[in-house]
């Protein structure tokens, strides 16, 4: 409906310019100088008129929208959101502290097994040295080095399979 009376006015406006143009070309002043202010004013109350329309329309939106925004549903469905949001948040932080704490406590893990091996390897050294002295009578000098070499090796390398080996070569050295 807006439209329609803005084109109208538009219109009217401009035929009423283009009548003064005539009625000025005519030589009659007196009569062309009312109809183009009349005019002027007609093409400004159109464009007015258009404004104002466009305003009105750009408040009406504007107002749906804020009362869409503001009613009951969409708040339930931004609190849901956040809530869900804030509970992804905290899982995530959740699981990052356990991976935190389990390297943490894995590291402190490998470091107390790597004691523990190393202080039971040197037990067995300690054990496997007291019977190589308790068999040294009956063992051969060079054999007796070899063995003392290789229970020192062992050690060294923390290999608690090849010192097991050595002490069940020594019992068995011994008991032939």
């Amino acid at each position: 409906m807006l439209i329609k009376i803005f084109l109208a006015l538009m219109g009217c406006s401009l035929t009423l310019l283009v009548l003064a143009k005539i009625l000025l070309i005519l030589a009659v002043p007196g009569l062309s100088e009312p109809m183009t202010t009349f005019g002027l004013a007609l093409l400004l109350a159109a464009f007015a008129l258009l404004v104002v329309a466009c305003l009105v329309f750009v408040v009406r939106c504007l107002s749906s929208q804020m009362q869409a925004y503001c009613s009951a549903r969409q708040r339930s469905q931004r609190r849901l959101w956040f809530m869900q949001g804030y509970r992804e948040q905290v899982e995530q932080g959740f699981t990052a502290k356990l991976a935190q704490l389990r390297y943490r406590y894995d590291g402190k893990r490998q470091r107390l097994l790597a004691r523990n091996d190393k202080k039971h390897i040197n037990a067995l050294s300690k054990a496997i040295a007291k019977q190589l002295h308790i068999a040294k009578p009956e063992l051969p000098q060079t054999a007796f080095r070899q063995l003392q070499n290789e229970n020192s090796q062992y050690r060294n390398r923390l290999d608690g399979e090849g010192l097991l080996k050595l002490l069940q070569k020594i019992t068995s050295a011994k008991s032939s």
